[in-house]
């Protein structure tokens, strides 16, 4: 049954606002898409308002939450850039999507946050918790590092329920043999959004982005806690990938 909630996206013209509203009635009963790119327009039907603009303006950010029930944070850039760009898109404009929530008493916030903003850490001989410290391989993951810092402190400051996900590899297949710990299948994607949007778990939390892969290293324990339950495998792709992992085997892939 389509959940009863007007749920805002921004980052709707990307990669995974794409996957999310391809599935739409899945999370929500309308939805209002936010993007500097103009998404598709609305199909015959389709409950959507497209609203073209960027998380950096309030003005805009006040039209598509004045009434929301959720927001869903996807916009901003979705790899390493200019520091200016970076910290002005990913950082301000994450602390003007959660500034406009708090105005309008949006009730939920998912924001994608990134493995990245975890990068150097390296697999051991149990799980990576969800909740583990930021430790950023790139300008890119250090700005989602202060977007982490910067919902954390919008949840305890402000009492808002936010849950920050630390996604894996969300592309349609695995393109690597990194892909077969780290991907996020798109159904996966969609499942760990519901899962984050209905959870009763209140305040602020951590939830890997990742499938439920056979080389997954990363814990389980943080999407247990809201129900996510992912259910595609990367392992189905491995033959496209023999070999093994470089060691050591970073979180974000790199070497140093």
């Amino acid at each position: 049954m389509t959940p009863s909630r007007t749920l805002v996206i921004t980052g709707a013209a990307g990669r995974l606002g794409t996957y999310l509203r391809s599935s739409l009635d899945d999370v929500a009963s309308k939805a209002r898409l936010v993007d500097v790119v103009a998404p598709p327009a609305a199909l015959p039907g389709e409950p959507v308002e497209i609203h073209l603009g960027s998380v950096t303006d309030p003005d805009l950010l006040d039209v598509v939450c004045r009434g929301a029930n959720a927001i869903v944070h996807l916009g901003g850039f979705a790899g390493d850039a200019p520091w200016p760009d970076l910290s002005e898109v990913n950082v301000e404009g994450t602390r003007q999507v959660l500034e406009a929530a708090r105005r309008h008493g949006v009730s939920r916030v998912v924001v994608a946050s990134s493995n990245h903003a975890v990068g150097f850490h390296v697999r051991g001989p149990r799980p990576l918790p969800d909740d583990v410290a930021p430790l950023p391989d790139s300008l890119y993951g250090v700005s989602k590092a202060a977007v982490e810092a910067m919902c954390r402190f919008y949840s305890v400051k402000f009492s808002m329920d936010i849950v920050c996900l630390r996604i894996g590899s969300c592309f349609d297949t695995p393109e690597n043999h990194r892909m077969l710990s780290t991907w996020l299948s798109p159904a996966d994607f969609v499942r760990l959004a519901s899962a984050s949007l209905a959870s009763e778990h209140g305040g602020f939390r951590f939830v890997w982005g990742v499938s439920a892969n056979t080389r997954r290293w990363w814990s389980t324990v943080g999407g247990d806690a809201i129900g996510f339950h992912p259910e595609d495998d990367a392992e189905r792709f491995a033959e496209l990938y023999p070999g093994s992992p470089p060691e050591p085997e970073y979180v974000g892939g790199v070497t140093i």
